[in-house]
């Protein structure tokens, strides 16, 4: 399968909160869905679950206008919605059968994904009961329960342990490799670096990169290198490399443990790591630079407001 998100244009009142956003993925592959609080990402989403309708744009499957009914969409929010005062089993079957499974398959689904999710031993106890890392298993649990082919999680690693955040990794990667469609939004890149082979970045409403994460990391790590030295701590290191090789590098960041610098020009690498030779900088880490998907993220929407006035809250439509 493959979901098409095309030119959608969203407002709130006379507020346009989002101008053309696109982008696409398909089945076995996760995207990451990224932007600031207030950037336009829950309104996509919430779109994408027919709970807004989108002002112009459409939304395909397989190059078909996108039926929201006839499609089983699993959705774990930001804000939870389970019912606190609830037994857990019972709020699920009761979930399950909303979304057209029988009571039979709805059992059935619920015992199996709360043994996935090494919780099945407070199925009978009230949500509230339970710790928030185990609430917020039961809550991906009744997300998966109908089997759905397009999942979209937000946030889904808040209040986990390592422990229990290696089971979720290890399900959210069980759901890739059974050819769902997965969108994936956090905060937390490292995550998105792990599971997703493509991402999408909003900013003010707008899609400010998207592509393959791989070659968008290659890109921006063109023509850059990193460097530390033995003999020189960063800051002496860097004023160093400014005053004797501002010819073939600049400096251009800096990490806890190295130098980001940038070639000049036409300069090769080569022709810097000779000059280098001849100085007497005892190189300790060099190579080329590839930066993480958050260097990528805040070069890209770091400078940034970050707030969307979305309608009369931004904070209830963005």
């Amino acid at each position: 399968m493959k979901l098409e998100v095309k030119e959608i244009y969203k407002s709130f009142e006379e507020k346009e909160v989002l101008h053309g956003v696109s982008f696409e993925v398909e089945s076995g592959r996760a995207l990451g869905l990224l932007g600031r609080n207030g950037a336009g990402k829950t309104t996509t989403i919430r779109i994408l679950m027919d709970v807004f309708h989108a002002n112009k744009g459409e939304i395909l499957l397989d190059g078909k206008p996108f039926n929201r009914g006839k499609s089983s969409i699993g959705y774990l929010p930001e804000e939870r919605g389970l019912y606190p005062k609830r037994i857990v089993t019972e709020q699920m079957i009761y979930l399950a059968n909303l979304r057209g499974l029988n009571t039979a398959d709805a059992k059935k689904n619920t015992e199996k994904w709360l043994k996935r999710l090494e919780v099945e031993e407070y199925a009978k106890r009230k949500l509230e009961t339970l710790s928030k890392g185990n609430q917020q298993k039961v809550q991906l649990a009744a997300t998966l329960v109908c089997d759905p082919d397009i999942v979209i999680l937000d946030e889904p690693f808040s209040g986990l342990d390592p422990v229990n955040s290696q089971i979720l990794k290890d399900v959210v990667n069980e759901l890739i490799e059974d050819k769902k469609i997965v969108i994936f939004s956090s905060h937390q890149m490292s995550y998105v670096e792990e599971f997703c082979d493509n991402i999408a970045v909003i900013n003010k409403g707008n899609v400010v990169l998207d592509g393959n994460l791989k070659e968008i990391k290659k890109d921006y790590g063109k023509n850059r290198l990193i460097l530390s030295a033995e003999n020189y701590d960063l800051s002496a290191l860097s004023g160093k490399v400014s005053k004797e090789f501002g010819g073939f590098v600049s400096v251009t960041g800096k990490k806890k443990e190295f130098l980001i610098l940038e070639l000049a020009g036409n300069t090769t690498k080569k022709e810097f790591v000779q000059a280098l030779s001849s100085s007497d900088i005892d190189i300790e880490r060099f190579g080329r630079y590839e930066p993480s998907l958050n260097d990528i993220f805040v070069s890209k929407v770091g400078d940034e407001d970050g707030e969307e006035e979305n309608g009369e809250n931004d904070k209830k439509y963005a």
